[in-house]
């Protein structure tokens, strides 16, 4: 199993069908779990795709409509009911703090674990930083960031950075002499001595491109929903509407699988996965054809319910 992967939960828009459930994602990102947008349903889609309440250490809700948020009650309870070990902390517009608090105590249950409310507020900006491995999280580093999009109810995007690091390039290493403890000590410090000769980290490596990840749900075409887009290997997005339907995508803020793709590529992204899908189209592959036909020539995925996306390897 991939260290970081998307696994899906749900794909429906407004109304579970037949074959899709309610929206519900999980972010698998090394030892780390984000939950996004939690729908109704979300719990038992858990069981079935082998996602545990263990699983979750932060949950991110995009707006306070139900497909997108009715299942937190259940998922709240389960991560009590199993006595999750570590804290969980919850993102979501502070405009629906009422409907946070209704939900997070929708029924009796006894509180075993430490839930962190920490809800975003005006245009968004940096919500969390992750240290590295050796760090206070035993995370992989990260930065968690939410924009403000354009729905009829405030909704916020997600996007996880990972810092810019080095690739250490072993042949360069060996060139050099440089070998087991000291090659921590090299990029500890950024330079050694060897031989009389100092030794830079840049000499003997290559520069890494952190990953990112970007969560966007219910909007129009907005400019946070193309800043959160910008260059990220894996971009999870709304697709509501086909294009004929583009007059219903505005009124109701969400976007065609066109306006989604012609804005992944501008972005530069690498892996686009469609979902949020209206239940009067019966076609999935519709919302690929025109996603191409929009100009996306990356890699792109049609979501289905229960399906596991790994994020692409690195360049």
């Amino acid at each position: 199993m991939s260290s970081r992967e998307l696994v899906v939960l749900g794909t429906a828009s407004q109304v579970p069908t037949r074959h899709r459930n309610h929206n519900g994602y999980l972010l698998r990102w090394d030892g780390e779990g984000i939950l996004f947008d939690p729908g109704e349903g979300t719990q038992r889609q858990m069981l079935r795709a082998g996602v545990a309440a263990h699983d979750i250490n932060r949950i991110c809700i995009t707006h306070f409509h139900g497909d997108h948020s009715l299942g937190l009650a259940g998922v709240v309870q389960r991560i009590n009911l199993d006595r999750v070990p570590h804290p969980v902390t919850a993102h979501y517009p502070a405009s629906g703090q009422r409907f946070f608090e209704r939900l997070r105590y929708a029924t009796a249950y006894r509180e075993t674990v430490s839930l962190t409310e920490a809800p975003v507020a005006g245009e968004g900006g940096v919500l969390a930083s992750a240290a590295g491995a050796a760090g206070s999280t035993g995370t992989a580093g990260y930065t968690l960031e939410a924009r403000k999009l354009s729905h009829p109810v405030e909704s916020y995007g997600y996007r996880l950075i990972e810092p810019d690091g080095r690739r250490m390039l072993p042949e360069r290493l060996a060139a050099h002499g440089i070998r087991g403890p000291e090659i921590g000590r090299l990029q500890r410090e950024g330079a050694l001595v060897r031989e009389g000769r100092t030794v830079t980290l840049e000499e003997v490596s290559e520069a890494r491109r952190g990953q990112r990840f970007a969560f966007v749900m219910d909007t129009r075409l907005c400019e946070g929903a193309q800043e959160l887009a910008q260059g990220c290997d894996l971009l999870v997005i709304e697709s509501t509407f086909l294009d004929e339907d583009e007059p219903l995508a505005i009124e109701y803020g969400h976007l065609t699988a066109g306006q989604a793709a012609r804005l992944a590529a501008e972005a530069g992204v690498r892996h686009l996965v469609l979902t949020h899908f209206s239940q009067r189209y019966g076609d999935p592959s519709d919302f690929e054809r025109q996603a191409r036909a929009a100009g996306f020539e990356g890699e792109l995925t049609v979501a289905r319910d229960l399906m596991s996306v790994p994020l692409p390897k690195r360049r």
